[in-house]
């Protein structure tokens, strides 16, 4: 509809071009925008007012001359000026109605377009490093990027999904080496285990296979691997110089290839466990890039000497800065520790060259919200590097705070106590757990309640949708009970018999998906599809409070059966996008 009349007020405006009232250019888009009062009409264009501007007119003088040469249209029922110009078109309850056939033809596919037009989009989320079980805050991250990414792809762009995997740096060694002592503890060896190493019983699950898979090989005398270390926190010194100390300890007593068993060990496991666990969740990659792979080629080594070469890099007390400062960031940052080491930062700057050597149109990465700061320096990297950093998107999601019996669960992924996905997805639900997490706008905190998630009533928000879509379902049981047959035919030729109000609000709010979808994929935000689907299953739900369905008419019945079996094909897809199931039976 919006479409239809920016071509009649386009059409009207090259009249009054031709007549010589308007002597500038017609806008090449014309915005119609839905009314907020439906006394105001059905749909509003304020293209008056720009333009009586630009021409030293009275924007209401425009707007008449705009309304007085406006094409007839069999949908449009009258069109009115207000205020100071605003052009209001009040729409035919037939033309509305025509949705409801639209929606039954297309089924599935009804609300996709081609918007995107095949663009390549690539999509990081996740990403979390595989030192642990994903806990509840990677599961906002998750449930957010692949909503995003499936709503994308609805509306014509070609979506590739990726997991960076930080295969590679220290917290990974901190892993490793957190393995080995557990597993030289399953071996009977009496280890004092650095309050900083990973504690998790995922670690003791990893270190028990490597017994069972490789026996005493790996073993060494706790004495000769706690020996003469820096002392820790509790013994007056540094717990992070002790953890490094205990890196390079084991990295030199196992030497390279038994070093890289115990690595894979706890790598291999994780991000296995990590897959399965999103799989679980619904949430699928194309592809899962390995940082390792940028440094093994080299690729992290080429992005330093471009740097370097370009005079981006200078050196400062052994170690080498990139002058990110002079594109905007706060402060300069380092790329290669006096050590000799590259930083996190080094790989971040050759996985997103990477990116873009891969030809995407466009990037989106969803990171946590505690990665706010590295926004600006990845983009100076980019930008320095002779890059169009505006193809990057960088959208923060919020932790979710997870409250049980009233209380916050506190989280430590080196502590192990944490509340992991794969039990939050046991005690609510996928549904509730998906849905719960896309309510919000991904930079708002989120108080997860569990009570509210896992209640049965019209209070928890995923089961008032899941219960309309079962209530379709239920009278659509009662009609065969009832030995009725739905004609879909008859009901399509009836529709002009749906004039209760309650009827009049289900089919117009039916029209508004398309526009919810599309809205919700371009601003990358997954709750206005939901608030959609929410607003759509309370106005079914009043009306199935107020009317029947099944009544003996049969022409009033198979009318009111097809909005009802709309409304459940919108609810299912619309609930499919938000990775959420749509019962029949509840």
């Amino acid at each position: 509809m919006k479409k239809l009349l920016s071509e009649l007020i386009t059409a009207a405006l090259l009249h009054l071009r031709n007549t010589g009232v308007l002597t500038i250019e017609i806008p090449a888009e014309i915005v119609i925008d839905r009314s907020k009062d439906k006394r105001h009409g059905d749909f509003a264009c304020n293209v008056a007012l720009p333009l009586a501007k630009r021409i030293g007119m009275a924007p209401r003088q425009l707007a008449e001359s705009i309304v007085a040469t406006l094409p007839k249209h069999d949908d449009v029922e009258r069109v009115e000026i207000a205020g100071p110009g605003f052009i209001n078109f009040f729409i035919t309850p037939a033309a509305f109605r025509r949705i409801v056939p639209e929606i039954l033809q297309a089924g599935t596919t009804f609300g996709r377009s081609n918007r995107g037009a095949g663009q390549r989009v690539q999509v990081e989320f996740v990403s979390a490093n595989p030192t642990g079980p994903l806990h509840v805050g990677h599961g906002r991250g998750a449930a957010y990027g692949a909503t995003v990414a499936d709503l994308l792809a609805a509306i014509g762009f070609n979506v590739h999904r990726e997991y960076y995997i930080n295969d590679a740096g220290r917290q990974m060694d901190i892993l490793a080496a957190s393995v080995w002592l557990r597993y030289l503890e399953q071996l009977g060896e009496v280890i004092r285990f650095p309050d900083n190493g990973y504690r998790g019983v995922y670690v003791n699950d990893i270190s028990r296979a490597l017994v069972q898979a490789h026996g005493t090989e790996l073993k060494l005398p706790a004495a000769q691997v706690m020996s003469d270390l820096p002392p820790d926190e509790a013994q007056g010194g540094d717990r992070e110089t002790h953890i490094d100390a205990i890196v390079e300890r084991c990295k030199t007593l196992l030497g390279t290839q038994r070093y890289r068993t115990v690595f894979a060990a706890g790598l291999d496991t994780i991000i296995a466990d990590i897959r399965d666990d999103l799989g679980a969740f619904g949430v699928h990659y194309q592809e899962w890039f390995s940082e390792r792979s940028l440094l093994e080629s080299g690729k992290v080594e080429a992005v330093i000497t471009r740097l370097r070469e370009a005079g981006h890099l200078y050196q400062h007390e052994g170690a080498w800065w990139f002058r990110s400062t002079a594109f905007g960031d706060e402060k300069d940052r380092v790329v290669v520790r006096e050590n000799g080491a590259l930083t996190y930062f080094a790989s971040d700057i050759a996985y997103h060259v990477n990116k873009f050597e891969r030809g995407f149109d466009q990037m989106i990465d969803i990171w946590g919200a505690d990665h706010h700061g590295y926004v600006p320096r990845v983009k100076a990297a980019l930008t320095a590097l002779g890059l169009n950093a505006s193809r990057l998107d960088v959208l923060l999601v919020q932790f979710a705070i997870l409250y049980r019996g009233g209380e916050k669960v506190q989280m430590s992924t080196r502590s192990g106590q944490f509340v992991t996905l794969r039990e939050l997805r046991d005690e609510v639900g996928s549904d509730a757990a998906r849905f719960f997490y896309v309510l919000r706008k991904c930079e708002q905190h989120m108080d997860f309640d569990l009570d509210l998630a896992k209640s049965q009533s019209t209070d928890n928000p995923v089961y008032y949708l899941q219960y309309a879509h079962a209530r379709v379902c239920s009278v659509l049981r009662q009609m065969q009970d009832k030995g009725f047959h739905w004609d879909q035919a008859r009901g399509m030729a009836n529709l002009h018999l749906l004039t209760e109000a309650q009827e009049q609000q289900l089919i117009f709010r039916l029209g508004l998906y398309p526009e919810a979808l599309e809205s919700a994929a371009l601003a990358h935000e997954p709750h206005q599809l939901a608030y959609f689907l929410r607003e759509l299953a309370n106005d079914f739900h009043v009306y199935y409070n107020a009317h029947q369905f099944l009544v003996d008419d049969a022409a009033l019945r198979d009318a009111r059966i097809a909005i009802i079996v709309a409304t459940r094909q919108l609810l299912g897809s619309g609930l499919a996008l938000l990775g959420v199931s749509a019962p029949e039976l509840m």
